[in-house]
């Protein structure tokens, strides 16, 4: 039988390549640390996504 290679992924807060399985406790982070650093910022609201504000329209309850 031939076993295929895990597939690695970057850090998402390194860049360093880590194996994709399931006995890697810090996926898809290679590392505690890069694990906390990305909770921190997390929490410190850091990831937001961007509100598209419409154009101020008449209100249909009129």
């Amino acid at each position: 039988m031939n076993a295929k290679p895990p597939r690695l992924v970057p850090c998402p807060h390194c860049g360093k390549e880590v194996a994709w399985t399931p006995d890697h406790p810090y996926r898809p982070f290679c590392s505690e640390r890069c694990r906390q650093i990305d909770l921190g910022a997390w929490a410190a609201g850091e990831y937001r996504v961007p509100v598209v504000e419409a154009p101020d329209e008449p209100d249909a309850d009129q």
